[in-house]
């Protein structure tokens, strides 16, 4: 998570509030989608969100115990099956 720049409450939100895609390899994606944006700036309010809008581009694949395996900053879409 350091190395990435990703902050420790950006995976907070996205457990709370993410969209997750399975892997089919035994992991899950999880991201902020449109959807998963707008249900946070609902709920936490336009404060918040305004000041972290910007590092929603993230990712976490969570094994299917809930180990977090890696994290990252997407700069792609997250093919859906």
């Amino acid at each position: 998570m350091q190395q990435r720049g990703v902050p420790p409450i950006l995976l907070d939100l996205l457990d709370a509030y993410g969209a997750t895609q399975y892997d089919h390899h035994g992991a899950a994606v999880r991201y902020f989608d449109k959807a998963a944006r707008r249900r946070l700036r609902q709920t936490e309010g336009d404060a918040l969100y305004r000041a972290i809008e910007h590092k929603l581009n993230v990712y976490a694949v969570v094994a299917h115990d809930g180990c977090l395996v890696t994290v990252g900053r997407r700069d792609h879409r997250i093919n859906r099956q």
